[in-house]
Parts: structure tokens; sequence; C-alpha cells
């Protein structure tokens, strides 16, 4: 069994037994728990720590795990003090501001956030354990903390090495000297939207987006202006409209594979988008998030805008985590000219840099054989995933219109019948047991219509996927009638 999943599975037998303990009770020394369950001491430590996260134990070092005895009538209160004043100063400057910098983690927490246990997972973005390279990532770090220098300070642009291999995919236009390493694709946006705008400014993004984008450009003060797509990506000319209606100077997009519709910018608009930036001295931010995350069937993919980017229009932002783990946050900025020192400057002003470790386990990593491997395995995987899910929507829920099936990215965009309160729908899916991604947050405005994203990535095959079809099937008869 899968590590976490059998720290889940003994929390929730313990959290089950605990009741047999008056408050403060010592519950069974780990040894007995290894023996009863009949797992691994790192599993019981794991459990326990997460029954201590919710309070209903308390561990005690050399004397082993207690039942949590229940605060005090009005303890609680007396702790925590009066915080209501924060209201006050965290909103003061709000009637200055002409963008209030309001944060709104709702539409990343509902991919991050772990569902209850036995709901089926259509709204993750990571790949599931059994499709994540973790006999590879593991073997990485083991030769990366031996490595000479492991553990010193690296160079806050990155080490040279990894920042040549990143150079190397993006389509030989880019050198090393214009790379720095990320914490992660949400990082380096966050990093790149600082540099490119200040707050109260416009900025365009695609719509429909990636929810945590349109949390960025909030949390910075900026407006977001949407810029509709179809299949063949960002429509130029509404894209020229919106910088013209709005004096933006940055477009955020994601010209393969986007998320959520799976789109790929056409081999005719390409040119168009970096034009139309280009005469409006704006900034293209290329998010290449799932350039790894291609299907098996997809064919020669198109190469990033920076191939074709001479003048320093575009900022290239990829990264490894999609590809491998949730965890393994290491990703790649790249830009040309002097827009480069102002992100590098704010880089590590906020982060300092990445740790060295990690960058060493990332080179360690891609430059093993099991990383080729591991591609071409996820490439097949996510391809029967996707097929399986597309044909079972199709089967069991004709109702739901499904007008692009990607060839890269892990989720399929579905349009819902008119009147659909999608909210409702994904209250109902909860009920049956399976969690799906509303399409509300993906909109910067008012949606032209209600919408339901599936991801395929986080589950664990074809029957796990047929019976999440059919929960959802449930669902949609109690909202749809």
């Amino acid at each position: 069994m899968h590590e976490r999943s059998s720290v889940g599975e003994l929390a929730q037998k313990l959290r089950a037994e605990l009741d047999r303990y008056s408050p403060g009770g010592k519950l069974p020394s780990s040894r007995a728990l290894v023996e009863r369950f009949r797992v691994s001491p790192v599993t019981v430590s794991r459990a326990l720590g997460q029954l201590a996260a919710e309070g209903l134990v308390v561990t005690r070092p050399g004397a082993g795990a207690f039942r949590a005895r229940p605060p005090a009538a009005g303890a609680a209160a007396a702790a925590v003090g009066d915080t209501s004043w924060q209201e006050v100063t965290l909103s003061a400057d709000a009637a200055t501001e002409v963008v209030p910098r309001s944060v709104d983690a709702t539409g990343v927490l509902a991919t991050l956030a772990a569902p209850p246990p036995g709901v089926i997972e259509f709204n993750s973005g990571y790949l599931h354990a059994s499709l994540q390279p973790e006999r590879a990532m593991a073997a990485a770090l083991a030769r990366a903390g031996r490595r000479p220098g492991a553990w010193d300070r690296p160079p806050v642009e990155g080490l040279p090495e990894l920042r040549e291999w990143f150079a190397r995919g993006m389509g030989g236009a880019i050198t090393a000297a214009e790379v720095l390493i990320s914490a992660g694709g949400q990082s380096a946006l966050t990093t790149t939207l600082r540099a490119l705008a200040p707050p109260g400014a416009p900025v365009l993004l695609e719509s429909p987006t990636y929810p945590g984008l349109l949390a960025i450009a909030r949390a910075a003060g900026l407006r977001p202006v949407p810029v509709p797509v179809d299949t063949d990506g960002v429509r130029p000319e509404l894209l020229e409209a919106a910088f013209r209606a709005t004096g933006a100077r940055v477009f955020v997009c994601q010209p393969l594979f986007q998320n959520p519709t799976g789109a790929v910018l056409s081999a005719e608009r390409r040119p168009e988008v970096l034009r139309i930036a280009r005469e409006a001295g704006a900034f293209v931010v290329e998010d290449d998030f799932v350039r790894r995350l291609v299907h098996e069937d997809a064919g020669p993919l198109p190469s990033p805008l920076t191939t074709d980017d001479r003048d320093g229009v575009v900022v290239h932002v990829c990264s490894l985590t999609k590809a491998t783990s949730p965890s393994f946050r290491v990703s790649a900025l790249a830009a040309r000219g002097p827009v480069l020192e102002r992100l590098r400057a704010i880089q590590v002003v906020d982060h300092f840099f990445v740790p060295r470790p990690l960058q060493e386990a990332a080179l360690e990593l891609v430059g093993s054989p099991a990383w080729p491997r591991h591609l071409r395995t996820v490439a097949a995987e996510l391809r029967s995933r996707r097929d399986a899910l597309a044909a079972a929507l199709r089967l069991r829920l004709p109702e739901l219109a499904l007008p692009h099936v990607p060839a890269g990215g892990y989720h399929l965009w579905l349009r819902l019948p008119d009147g659909t309160d999608e909210l409702a729908l994904a209250a109902a899916a909860l009920r049956a047991g399976v969690a799906v991604a509303p399409g509300r947050p993906y909109f910067a405005a008012e949606p032209p219509a209600a919408h339901v994203r599936l991801s395929f990535a986080a589950l664990a095959g074809a029957g796990e996927i047929a019976e999440g079809v059919r929960r959802l099937r449930v669902a949609c008869d109690e909202v749809l009638g």
C-alpha cells in the first residue's frame, strides 16, 4: 500500500477509537500500533502527527501519545483575545488604492485541498502517486545530498548547469545567462507580474484562465482584463483591441494545452500575438506549464514562443513540478534585456534563492536514464486516462458538451447545459463522492456559460475514472433533473 494512503487509513482508525480513552489517557505505544496494524514506524508517527494537528491527541517525546483534554470553558476565547482590530488595519488603505489588493485563494485551494476519504479527485492538478517518479526522485535527492558543496549557498540565479538544461528546452533562442531558477511556477509568475506591472495597472489574461493566475494578479493590486480564447488559442483581433482599449503592458498566456480549455495557439496566430504585443510596447508572459505532459499521440509540439522572439517581448516560465510531484518545486524564468535584472532583483528580495539540494536533485533527476523513461510512461498513461474519461463522458453524460479533447495536459473542459447552477452541481458531486472544479473561478469577468473542469491526472486508472463518471451522473440527475 502506498505510504500516504496508509497514513490516512491509520489516522482514520485511530480517530474512531479515541472514545475508548479518557481525556489525558495514554494511547498504545508506537511499537504496539506497528504490530497491530502491520505498518511501518514512520506511518504510525505520521498518523499520530495528523491527529495531533487536528487537536485530538497530544504527543510527548519519550512518553507517548495521549488523548487531548477538552479546553476549559472560555479558555479558547481568553487565549485568542480580540482580533477584530485587524479588519480595520488590513482595509485602511483600500480607499486610496486603485485596485484593492484582496487575496482570494479559493480557486487555488480547490485544487490543493485533500478531499475527504473515498472521494474521487477530478479536481486535482497533479499526477497520481502511481505516475510520479518517486523512486527516481528519491535516488536523485540521495545522490544530490552527497555532492561536494551540496549544502552550500547556491548562486542566486541558480546552478549554472540547471540553467543551461532549462535553456536548451526553450528552443535555443535563450541562453543560460538569461535563465533564473525559481521555486515553482506559481512563484515565478508572482515575481513576473510584480516586475512588469505596478499596482493598479491592467493586465491582459486569457479567458478562461487558471484561477491561481487571477489570484496572483488581484493580490498584487492589478486589474485582470479577459481576452477570450477558442480552440486555436487567444483571438488576435480581441487581443489587439484589449491592448488599445486598456493601455496594458502585459499579456499572460499559456500557448500550449491551455488551462482549462486545452487549446494550443495555432501557427498562424503565434506571430500575430508577438507582433501585437511588440507594437503595444508590451510583454508576453508565456506560461509553458505542461510541455512535459504531452500525450503519446500528440505528434511534434510547437516550440516555445521564445524561439520566435528576437526583441525580448517574451518572458518565459516553465516548471518541473507538473511532471514530477507537487513538492518538487523547481522552475525557470527566462527573459532578455533590462527586464531580466528586475526579475532577478525581485526574486532575490522575496526568496534569496532556491535551496541548493533541490536544485542538485533536479540536475540528478533530469540527467538520469529514468527521466526519459518516466516521460514516456506519463505520455502513454495520460493518453489512456484522457481517452477513458472522454469515452465515459460521451456514454454516460452526453448532455455535457466536450468541444475539444487536447493532446496534452491533464484535464477536460466541459460546458454545462444552459441554466445549470455549477456550484450546486459541484456540491451534489461531492455528496456523491466525486470532487470537480466549477468553471466560474476560471473567468476574470462574467462567464459566457456554466462550465466544469475534470482532471484525469490524479486518478488511479480507468476503473476509478469510470466510477467517478458514474457518481457524476448521480449528481447531474439530482441537479439537472
